[in-house]
């Protein structure tokens, strides 16, 4: 009987996901978990490969890359599980993963979204994520629980609420989804999971975090490079999160500090830097926002 659909998403990682499907395999009991692995517009469909790893496993193939939302509610649509556990296809599990999550979720009615401990795996005795502090609306800031710190176990039987899950290991209830939706397309990248805890919170659901389960993430320790791509939409969605979470009066009071403090300072870190090619894409951004004022649901990812 399947208990828990397993939902991941693929742009352009071969072999990245040939891994993480290896660890579901040898982490799960088949029987009672369906994969679900949606290839987001990819420039080769490595369908037969991922099959080949993982026998029995369920493959969607999008021609268009939809973002991490709308690979993600392609899945959604067609899920048979009780539990949707969502995972980043750069992770690997750990093998009480889903018994432990199912199990906060059967015993806490009140908890809507899960995640785990996620450690880095290049460093798997650094935390990447423990749980995350409250936003400050007015200039959409909040801070990583554990965040770069030592694992010492200081974690290992904490069960608790908290701000937010992390995108790259959450699991809820499918039931739930009748109230609270799917994820909002239109953020495209970045936000979109802070988004839709905000609309497990409206629903009246908590959001939780266990360190009695843990995931490896394989993301840089570091920031990375920056992109136009994450210049833009991480500019662009910290003012679409506020605009779709809070009132019109605080709303108000964050464009003025987005506008005349955040933005530039950006801009002049960028100048410093000499990273000029980058100052276009803060401001396009900025714009877009003021260009998509009704909140529409186009996706927006055409930059």
């Amino acid at each position: 009987m399947i208990t828990t659909s397993i939902i991941t998403v693929n742009f352009n990682q071969l072999q990245v996901t040939i891994d993480f499907l290896n660890s579901v395999k040898n982490n799960t009991i088949t029987e009672q978990v369906e994969l679900i692995l949606v290839d987001n517009g990819s420039v080769h469909d490595y369908g037969n490969e991922f099959k080949l790893a993982y026998p029995g496993l369920i493959y969607i193939r999008s021609d268009q890359n939809l973002g991490f939302a709308g690979g993600n509610n392609l899945a959604i649509d067609i899920a048979k599980g009780k539990y949707l556990l969502f995972l980043n296809n750069d992770t690997e599990i750990t093998d009480n993963l889903i018994d432990q999550l199912t199990s906060e979720l059967e015993n806490n009615s009140d908890i809507g979204l899960i995640s785990p401990l996620i450690l880095y795996y290049e460093n798997p005795e650094i935390i990447q994520y423990a749980g995350f502090t409250v936003m400050n609306y007015l200039t959409c800031r909040n801070k990583g629980i554990g965040s770069m710190d030592s694992d010492r176990g200081q974690y290992n039987q904490d069960s608790r609420e908290t701000a937010y899950c992390h995108g790259a290991a959450m699991m809820c209830r499918r039931s739930d989804l009748k109230d609270v939706g799917l994820m909002a397309e239109q953020f495209f990248l970045y936000y979109e999971e802070l988004d839709w805890c905000e609309r497990f919170r409206k629903a009246g659901k908590k959001i939780w975090f266990t360190g009695r389960t843990k995931i490896y993430h394989k993301e840089s320790m570091s920031v990375g490079k920056e992109s136009s791509i994450k210049t833009y939409f991480m500019t662009r969605n910290r003012f679409l999160f506020i605009r779709r979470n809070t009132n019109w009066m605080n709303t108000v009071l964050f464009s003025v500090y987005y506008i005349f403090l955040a933005c530039p300072k950006q801009i002049y870190t960028y100048l410093k830097k000499g990273r000029k090619d980058l100052v276009k894409w803060v401001i396009k951004g900025l714009a877009w926002n003021f260009s998509n004022k009704a909140d529409s649901n186009k996706l927006g990812y055409k930059i």
